[in-house]
């Protein structure tokens, strides 16, 4: 295993502990919808006449204060992305949501420092087509050097010339690179070298070395990079052209030639002077980026089609247009729900803009899909409210079995979180139901630190549950919940890079005790599936309230041929309780407070 090129024997504990430890081993070991009424029928002039259908609503319009765009001519836009990352720089749970978009074109001579809740975005057909002769960086000076909390921000559709010839991109979880180019090098670590959880690149191309440093795992899907110059626990690649050869477990590198089915996230550009969402088409056995040879493959749709949501809306509102036939574009912001949206008709698209937030009330599920295909969901945070819900996200309901094999739903950037912002319960948190729904990057976060944060304050037993046949997950994170992080009873999934920490928080050895067995898998696919494969799954534990607490396992599994994993491990963090052992009955424990992993190169 390659070294981080620091010595991190002696870091700075930040006041706030998320995953500090983690940081420190890694770099210490290697771094009602419309109401509408019956029918008029003939009747008397005394009847009273019948309920009129709602107003129609309009599609398309403002994108709303918080979205911020830019032309080359526009004056002071370094003051103006000053301002905003001075606002976001260490908002964590704060209610700031920004989008900076820029026109096509070229930009000299800016930084724009990327804070929480912040995406920006060029606004062309191409990555090519919005040029900043400078820096898009993310660092982690608000938090002593520690990138670990840089979550909920993210890049996509420009091309940068960074200054000194390398970006700073130094992230953790939430925060998708998609559709960049960079001409020179990116370095995924803070300034220092300090501690770092990462993190997603999709659909890009970077022309120089990226350098992870620090960031104990990674995932890089469908791009083109110039080199990858170290690991530390799990770097996963799929589909990527110069990604470095199979390693695993030293260095640990996963390597698939390419990705069984991907399709790209919607994104908005210009077309003239028109904002248009283009929906990229979905790519079989992918490899490299979608836009290297001109226009991308896809098809587009005029922003009419959209109803343009700002903050204050309601549910009722959004599942009207929705029944009307208008896609949602949700402008960042707050959005309190007191019913579900519900999304009923096939090719439907839910995109959101600076991760526009979705907080249900009372314990209503925040979103539910029909069993339809080639919905899009993509780009926003769901947050728990106080009340617990079943269920927050659900893709397909209860028994879905049509098969979506041609025209697959996307689940993309859309990100999960109970508690940290103030109280929040679930018992089960992303449902997948419909078959072929492809979840390509998602954080499924019970937060560990933050407002609302305990055992029980913010209970959340069950992170992600598939129950429908092939689906495929692309980036998955699940952290910290009571019982099991992901649990996957549908046939022939398959799940390509998992992160994983088992709760932090746990009391005791009985609080987490599941019959016999010690603890719950971070992953358990059921007993009855039959066929099911995994590359590249990591589980970490750090039971900091009782460090004599003992995980059997972190994954969980029928013995049966058809059933295969590649490429797994498991770590204590400085021996904040342990593992005995990788899956199943299979593997070493881990090792006192060493933090060396645990690996199993194939299961079976």
């Amino acid at each position: 295993m390659t070294s981080s090129p620091t010595d991190s024997s002696s870091p700075r504990r930040p006041a706030v502990g998320r995953r500090a430890v983690l940081g420190a081993a890694a770099a210490a070991s290697a771094p009602a919808l419309l109401g509408l009424s019956a029918p008029a029928s003939a009747a008397p002039a005394a009847t009273p006449s019948p309920r009129k259908r709602p107003r129609a609503l309009p599609g398309g319009g403002d994108l709303g204060p918080n979205v911020i765009v830019f032309d080359p001519s526009t004056p002071g836009i370094q003051a103006k992305l000053d301002e905003v990352f001075k606002k976001q720089e260490s908002a964590q749970f704060g209610t700031g949501r920004y989008a900076l978009l820029f026109k096509p074109g070229t930009y000299h001579g800016l930084n724009a420092q990327i804070g929480f809740y912040t995406s920006i975005a060029g606004l062309g057909l191409s990555p090519d087509d919005t040029t900043i002769n400078g820096d898009v960086t993310v660092d982690a000076g608000w938090f002593d050097g520690n990138a670990t909390q840089n979550f909920w921000r993210s890049a996509e559709n420009l091309a940068l010339v960074p200054v000194s010839g390398t970006n700073r991109w130094a992230v953790a979880q939430a925060a998708p690179f998609r559709r960049m180019h960079v001409r020179g090098g990116l370095n995924l670590a803070p300034d220092g070298y300090g501690w770092a959880s990462g993190g997603y690149i999709a659909d890009s191309r970077i022309d120089g070395q990226v350098g992870p440093y620090s960031q104990q795992q990674w995932y890089t899907r469908d791009s083109a990079i110039g080199g990858w110059l170290n690991a530390v626990w799990n770097m996963v690649f799929s589909g990527v052209e110069g990604a470095p050869a199979q390693s695993f477990p030293d260095p640990p590198y996963s390597t698939l030639d390419t990705t069984p089915v991907s399709r790209e996230k919607p994104f908005l550009y210009l077309d003239g002077g028109d904002y248009r969402v283009f929906l990229p088409e979905k790519r079989t056995n992918a490899r490299g980026v979608t836009w290297g040879n001109g226009t991308p493959r896809g098809t587009s749709l005029p922003l009419s089609r959209f109803y343009v949501a700002k903050p204050g809306v309601t549910a009722a509102t959004l599942n009207q247009a929705l029944a009307q036939g208008l896609h949602l574009l949700l402008t960042p912001g707050i959005y309190h729900l007191d019913q579900p949206v519900q999304v009923n008709r096939a090719d439907t698209v839910v995109l959101g803009l600076g991760y526009a937030t979705l907080i249900p009330d009372n314990g209503v599920t925040a979103l539910k899909v029909a069993d339809v295909d080639g919905v899009r969901l993509a780009g926003f945070l769901i947050d728990a409210g106080p009340v617990n819900s079943a269920t927050l996200l659900e893709v397909g309901p209860q028994g879905a079995s049509a098969d979506h094999s041609a025209n697959p739903t996307t689940v993309q950037d859309v990100f999960i979180r109970i508690g940290g912002a103030g109280p929040g319960k679930a018992t089960t948190s992303m449902v997948i139901n419909s078959r072929h729904t492809i979840v390509d990057h998602t954080w499924v976060w019970r937060a560990d630190h933050g407002d609302g944060v305990g055992w029980e304050t913010n209970r959340a037993d069950y992170g992600v549950r598939v129950n429908g046949d092939d689906v495929l997950a692309t980036g998955l994170f699940v952290e910290h919940f009571n019982k099991y992080d992901v649990q996957w009873y549908g046939q022939r999934g398959r799940t390509i890079f998992f992160q994983n920490e088992k709760a932090y928080d746990a009391p005791n050895q009985a609080a987490i005790q599941n019959g016999s067995v010690k603890g719950y898998a971070a992953y358990k696919v059921a007993d009855s599936v039959t066929a099911h494969e995994g590359w590249g799954l990591g589980s970490y534990c750090y039971y900091n309230v009782d460090p004599s607490i003992v995980q059997h396992h972190g994954f969980a599994a029928p013995d049966t041929a058809g059933v295969t994993f590649h490429h797994l491990l498991v770590v204590s963090l400085s021996g904040n309780g342990q593992y005995e052992h990788v899956i199943n009955d299979t593997g070493s424990a881990t090792s006192g407070t060493s933090t060396v992993p645990s690996t199993v190169v194939s299961y079976p």
